[in-house]
């Protein structure tokens, strides 16, 4: 019978990308490594997979730790992997990545191996020269294309807001990420006209100008639990602008 290796073990690592919107820029959560390998670097959250642990959990439990912020908001699902071979010069280290989409929320404190944390507008990462530690660069690189994406094609640009939001606040947040300045008028029509996709509470607040403008959230069936991907699909897609 033919002789099988055996199976090589490695440690395995979980990376978050957390995306918001910031003054009606998209921001990732950086923090400062505390400690060797890429000591005072840049980096992506993120830590070991511990024991008993699946990875949802440990992806969550790494970006409490590093933000202060037990109840995280908005939603995080499961990005790719990546590795083991080559990525961390402590040897051969999987890290599976993490997307999570959220409204913005205050970094309370860093913690374990970081020795700061904050909010980075994306501008100033990508192409800014603020280098990131690992080869967490190509994993932010693949969480914006994802971003960008699911805006398309479901109704995840609201995780971004918070329960209610009026049609600017979420056009906001088509803008910044996907850069560009979207037509008020013609977003209006196709976000408020995808079947399945959003609500009118039948409540207003008063606008950036001063006038009312009607709240809505998602409808029902847009709506995810944590750690699920949703199974919504916006038909038709809100497609962003091509150059």
């Amino acid at each position: 019978m033919p002789q099988h290796p055996e199976p090589q073990r490695f440690p395995v690592t979980v990376d978050v990308v957390a995306l918001t919107v910031r003054g009606g820029e998209l921001n990732v959560l950086l923090i400062t490594r505390l400690i060797e390998p890429f000591k005072g670097k840049a980096a992506l959250p993120g830590g070991f997979v511990l024991a008993g642990e699946d990875l949802l959990q440990a992806a969550g439990r790494e970006l409490a730790e590093e933000t202060g912020v037990e109840r995280l908001p908005g939603h995080l699902e499961q990005l790719a992997s990546y590795g083991p071979k080559g990525r961390d010069p402590r040897g051969d280290i999987l890290t599976v990545a993490h997307l999570l989409l959220a409204p913005d929320f205050p970094v309370l404190a860093a913690g374990s191996d970081a020795e700061h944390a904050a909010w980075y507008p994306v501008r100033e990462v990508v192409g800014g020269g603020l280098e990131l530690a690992f080869d967490h660069a190509r994993i932010l690189d693949d969480a914006l294309e994802r971003a960008k994406s699911k805006l398309e094609y479901s109704p995840l640009g609201a995780a971004f807001c918070g329960e209610e939001f009026t049609i600017a606040q979420l056009r906001a947040v088509y803008e910044a990420v996907w850069g560009t300045r979207l037509d008020p008028r013609n977003f209006h029509r196709k976000a408020t006209g995808t079947p399945g996709f959003l609500e009118d509470t039948g409540t207003m607040t008063t606008g950036d100008a001063g006038r009312p403008a009607a709240l809505f959230r998602l409808t029902p069936e847009a709506r995810t639990t944590p750690g699920q991907a949703t199974r919504a699909v916006l038909n038709p897609p809100l497609m962003r602008p091509r150059e």
